[in-house]
C-alpha cells in the first residue's frame, strides 16, 4: 500500500510579495528548497498561519539567500504580505518504508526568511 507523508516543510516563513498579475504559483528562495528538498514545479500545500487559509500551488525557484516568498496568481489573494506561511511538499511511499522515513524540515528565522 502507498501513502502520502510529509516529504518537505518550510516551517513558518514570512510571505515578501503577492503579485496577482503573475502566472500562479509560489517564488521561494532557492537556499528553503535546497535545504527543504523542494524542486521546481514540485506541488506544495501552502498553510497561512495569519488566516487559516490552505491551498495548493507549484514552486518556482528564486534568487538563493534572498528571503524571497511570493506567492503568485490567484494564489495573491490568499495571503497579505507579512503573513506567516507553512510550505509543505508531501511524495507517495511504501507504508512500512513510510515508518522510518525522515522529511526534510527547515526552521528559518521568521525575520529574514533565511537559516541561520
Amino acid at each position: 500500500m502507498l501513502i502520502n507523508v510529509v516529504k518537505s516543510k518550510i516551517h513558518r516563513v514570512k510571505v515578501t510579495q503577492a503579485d496577482l498579475n503573475y502566472i500562479g504559483s509560489i517564488t521561494i528562495d532557492e537556499a528553503l528548497m535546497l535545504a527543504s528538498n523542494l524542486i521546481e514545479g514540485e506541488q506544495v500545500q501552502i498553510v497561512n498561519v495569519n488566516n487559516g487559509e490552505r491551498f495548493e500551488t507549484y514552486v518556482i525557484t528564486g534568487e538563493s539567500k534572498s528571503g524571497t516568498i511570493c506567492l503568485n496568481g490567484p494564489a495573491a489573494r490568499r495571503v497579505a504580505v507579512g503573513d506567516i506561511i507553512i510550505i509543505i511538499g508531501y511524495g507517495m511511499m511504501d507504508f512500512e518504508a513510510a515508518k522510518s522515513f525522515k522529511p526534510s524540515i527547515v526552521f528559518p528565522n521568521e525575520e529574514t526568511n533565511l537559516i541561520d
